[in-house]
């Protein structure tokens, strides 16, 4: 009788034990750091996959990276997603996280600067001179004119801008094709779905199935300019390091070899 109920209490005991030991947290290695999370605009995608792909290689550190249009990303920071880095096509919308105190501000430097484009599926279309008065309508009849949603999508409201200053919006404002962000616009021309589109001259190097048609004066539209920033709410102890990356001299090749211009 005394053997069986030893019995038993081992039995229980190593059953509490086990239990015990199950729910206790997994202890993770060290070298299993939690990835940094990028939160960057569409146009960024070729040129910061080379630089994360490197970043892993140097660092030993990985990243997740969500691209989507700056007006997209900054909403969703604004939601409380768990970004690290906000990477923005334009200046207003890091401004809009900025004044929600969503990042932080020491952390925020001018990165990158880009130009706007005319692009075109048609390898046989003649370039257009795009200056004052330009007619865009002609070229487009009845067709559309890809660009990012003009409201909210940085490229979209740069192209606007310039066609505003260029004298040219009212012809083609009914025209156009809004898309989500810059990269969709990109396919939507890629595809022959739109004959014309505007883009950055990045995403035109970045897709073969478009050409250049012509360049859009630098002093038609604000300056382009990518920030970049932590978030406010990153804990991630890898982020900064991160950023210095991103700032680098082998990431700026990288940015440059895909069109960008890095500015000081």
């Amino acid at each position: 009788m005394r053997a069986e109920r030893r019995t038993l209490l081992k039995t229980f005991g190593a059953t509490i034990a086990a239990l015990w030991v199950g729910a206790m947290p997994l202890v993770q290695p060290a070298a299993a750091a939690e990835k940094v999370t990028v939160f960057a605009a569409a146009s960024l995608k070729n040129a910061l996959d080379a630089i994360n792909a490197d970043w892993q290689k140097e660092a030993g550190k990985e990243t997740t990276v969500s691209y989507a249009a700056s007006s997209a990303l900054a909403k969703q920071i604004e939601s409380g997603a768990p970004a690290d880095v906000f990477i923005s096509a334009d200046l207003a919308w890091m401004d809009y996280v900025a004044e929600k105190k969503l990042i932080k501000d020491d952390t925020r430097s001018n990165l990158l600067g880009n130009r706007i484009v005319l692009v075109t599926s048609s390898q046989d279309a003649a370039p257009v001179d795009i200056k004052q008065g330009f007619d865009l309508k002609g070229l487009l009849g009845d067709e559309k004119l890809a660009m990012g949603a003009v409201d909210s999508v940085p490229a979209g409201k740069y192209g606007k801008a310039a066609l505003e200053k260029l004298g040219v919006w009212s012809s083609v404002e009914k025209n156009v094709a809004g898309a989500e962000n810059v990269r969709a616009a990109l396919l939507l021309v890629s595809k022959g779905e739109a004959p014309y589109g505007i883009v950055y001259q990045t995403d035109a190097a970045a897709d073969k199935g478009v050409k250049v048609a012509g360049t859009f004066p630098e002093d038609s539209h604000p300056p382009i300019v990518y920030p970049i920033a932590i978030t406010a709410d990153s804990k991630n102890p890898d982020a900064a390091a991160y950023v210095d990356f991103v700032k680098s001299p082998k990431a700026a090749a990288l940015f440059e070899a895909q069109g960008f211009t890095i500015l000081k």
